[in-house]
């Protein structure tokens, strides 16, 4: 069994749905393999998927390079590089779910000036975003994650939202005539994505306009 770094937190029709997603994705990852796979999603609502099959390590792999991968135990070890979901936030910093709860001091998000809460606005981190970082004393986000974030704020803009699927937020966009206001939606996670700006469009704008269609967190990422 994989635990895969992303959470199914939605209830009823959305739930299914979502995970109707999930199995749908792991065809076209996998679909090519000698496996059968069974989707789960653990009490802290973690993903998970239990692989078997001739090419069930590799079909491992592929899930842990694509989504990355919660320790079944919980154990983390210091100086390794792991995935975490956004849980909360504070003046002082992140508190991370990667199993274990892992708290990133603001000093280590190395995201630039500010509170934790103001570098969670500036750059449009809604809740249970999937975020890579190095455990340790203190814990921090990596290198490659950093770089992620900090390309966002130089490009043409973003909306980022949560407790919904690629799908829906596509849809969405659609519904509210901004389809051509839009490059793609960026998946993030299971249930966070990216809506990327096309140039010359006004993320708090197209916020505003589909926002009343979301029953989710959106926020943006102005460059």
């Amino acid at each position: 069994m994989v635990v895969l770094a992303t959470k199914c937190y939605v209830a009823g029709d959305a739930r299914s749905r979502a995970l109707d997603g999930m199995d749908a994705m792991l065809r076209d990852d996998l679909g090519d393999l000698d496996v059968e796979w069974t989707v789960g999603v653990r009490d802290d609502d973690f993903v998970s998927v239990t692989v078997e099959g001739d090419d069930e390590t590799v079909a491992r792999n592929l899930l842990r390079e694509r989504w990355g991968e919660v320790p079944s135990d919980g154990r983390l070890v210091d100086g390794e590089t792991y995935t975490g979901t956004l849980e909360s936030w504070d003046e002082d910093g992140f508190v991370l779910d990667a199993g274990a709860r892992v708290r990133i001091p603001t000093a280590e998000l190395g995201l630039g000036r500010g509170s934790a809460s103001q570098v969670r606005d500036r750059f449009g981190l809604v809740q249970h975003l999937p975020l890579e970082f190095v455990y340790g004393e203190p814990s921090r986000l990596s290198d490659a994650e950093r770089d992620r974030l900090f390309e966002w704020s130089r490009g043409q803009g973003r909306v980022n939202v949560n407790s919904t699927t690629r799908g829906e937020a596509r849809a969405t966009v659609n519904r509210a005539g901004h389809a051509q206001d839009i490059v793609t939606v960026e998946r993030l996670g299971l249930l966070e994505q990216s809506i990327v700006c096309a140039e010359g469009t006004d993320p708090p704008g197209l916020l505003a306009s589909i926002g009343r269609h979301l029953p989710a967190e959106l926020k943006c990422v102005i460059p």
